[in-house]
């Protein structure tokens, strides 16, 4: 019988994610005539036994799609696995055994596992159950300390910037002061990459907990010399000096809490002091998530995907690949896990954004 491996994605959805699935499953079969078994919605199908054969055909034309074939879920979690009782409440189980017994039925080589910090923790716990593991970083967050880059990040990138990009001309046409809500969750780099390259006035991320009257004196500035608007970035974490960042769904054991709220927060403070502009919120959301992938995206899904088919032929279980400079390397999914890549407040890109006059709130 032919050797095998499987994949699976978890975490909320990303672009590239096709791009790893369709190089995972080329270069096992091309390289190392392996057969691939693709898992569907990250652990939860794991548990429920629903997989898929993945071949050549069936990842033909990946590459452009966004989202995942194989679905997802940021809620199976092995260890604290929602099951539903038949009186319709959801009870909290560790499921780990029947994971660990479902995927020793399958007889891997080892599973590759896709996903942020939350899937890799999930991995490395299976690992020290003896699971055979190797990992892919993904978030559009860029937050993984493995990794210089994750997949998803630069497109999420791209688009946060052609939306700041195309809020000037409204902003600037009517006067207004346009707050514009990203993604990025603890982790301010989408905010700051998309504030800097879209030429955003006042870029807040959490990393730089910002005081109003920061804010304010910047769009007064900005007033006397006769500049009439004014374009915030803010990144969904960002919070207020001795404030908290704003959280639009609690979270409990099964999920992570949802942010949500902080430039509309901010936005009412704004209205406050300048009754005489139309102050409008723009929240992104998914749609940083959706659609086609970048080039650089795609590229660097298909070489993490090419990556970790390589860490499983030379036995390399338990590593995570990760970009470092431009050389795919590997580093143990435990480094991976727990601590996140956050921006500096006084790194470098801090540094480009006030020496361009942006206004980071402190």
């Amino acid at each position: 019988m032919a050797k095998r491996i499987g994949i699976l994605t978890g975490g909320g959805d990303c672009p590239g994610l096709n791009a790893v699935i369709r190089a995972v499953t080329k270069h096992a079969i091309i390289s190392y005539n392996w057969d691939v078994i693709g898992i569907e919605d990250g652990f939860q199908g794991l548990y429920e036994k629903r997989y898929q054969p993945l071949t050549s055909g069936s990842v033909r034309g990946l590459l452009v799609r966004g989202g995942t074939i194989l679905g997802s879920s940021n809620r199976a979690n092995p260890f604290r696995y929602p099951i539903k009782l038949p009186d319709g409440r959801e009870e909290v189980r560790d499921v780990s055994e029947e994971v660990l017994r479902n995927l020793a039925e399958l007889e891997l080589e080892a599973l590759v596992a896709v996903g942020g910090d939350g899937t890799m923790q999930m991995a490395q716990g299976l690992l020290e159950r003896g699971a055979r593991i190797v990992g892919v970083p993904k978030t559009i967050d860029n937050d993984l300390s493995a990794t210089d880059f994750t997949f998803g990040y630069q497109t999420a990138v791209e688009i946060a910037t052609e939306a700041v990009d195309r809020l000037h001309t409204t902003a600037e046409s009517h006067d207004r002061i346009i707050l514009c809500e990203v993604m990025g969750r603890y982790a301010g780099w989408i905010a700051m990459a998309a504030g800097l390259a879209g030429g955003a006035d006042v870029i807040l991320i959490p990393e730089i907990p910002y005081r109003l009257e920061r804010i304010v004196s910047a769009i007064e500035d900005r007033k006397a010399k006769g500049i009439t608007f004014s374009i915030i970035v803010v990144a969904e974490g960002a919070k207020p000096l001795g404030g908290e960042s704003a959280v639009a769904v609690q979270g409990d054991l099964t999920r992570q809490e949802k942010l949500g709220g902080a430039a509309d927060r901010l936005a009412r403070e704004l209205a406050r002091h300048f009754s005489e502009h139309d102050v409008r919120v723009t929240v992104l959301g998914h749609v940083q998530r959706g659609g086609t992938p970048t080039a650089f995206d795609r590229l660097l899904g298909t070489r993490y995907g090419t990556g970790a088919v390589d860490l499983v032929a030379e036995g390399k279980i338990g590593q995570i690949v990760a970009l470092r400079g431009n050389t795919i390397t590997s580093v143990p999914i435990k480094d991976a896990c727990g601590q996140l890549k956050l921006v500096d407040p006084r790194g470098e890109l801090a540094r480009v954004a006030r020496h361009t006059g942006v206004e980071l709130g402190a």
